[in-house]
């Protein structure tokens, strides 16, 4: 899921960012993926970068009823 990483385990402390038309890109994701309600979230999870390397990072998504996450990127490592 996602580039250029591997989501190992749960996504935790997850926070609603931002809900439909808050969202920059909600015209985007209509048209692309359908769906009514998309929110943006953010939460805290371990990720594997292609080199290898396991680090805590902030994560962003998307996602949607009946659709699931889409466009998910790392924002930030924590560690």
């Amino acid at each position: 899921m996602g580039e250029g990483f591997e989501l190992i385990g749960e996504i935790r402390d997850v926070e609603i960012i931002a809900v439909n038309l808050s969202i920059r890109k909600h015209k985007e994701l209509k048209s692309l993926f359908g769906g009514r309600r998309w929110r943006k979230l953010k939460g805290v999870a371990h990720v594997r970068f292609p080199n290898g390397e396991v680090h805590k990072a902030e994560l962003h998504w998307y996602e949607a009823h009946g659709i699931g996450r889409r466009k998910m990127k790392v924002k930030r490592r924590l560690d």
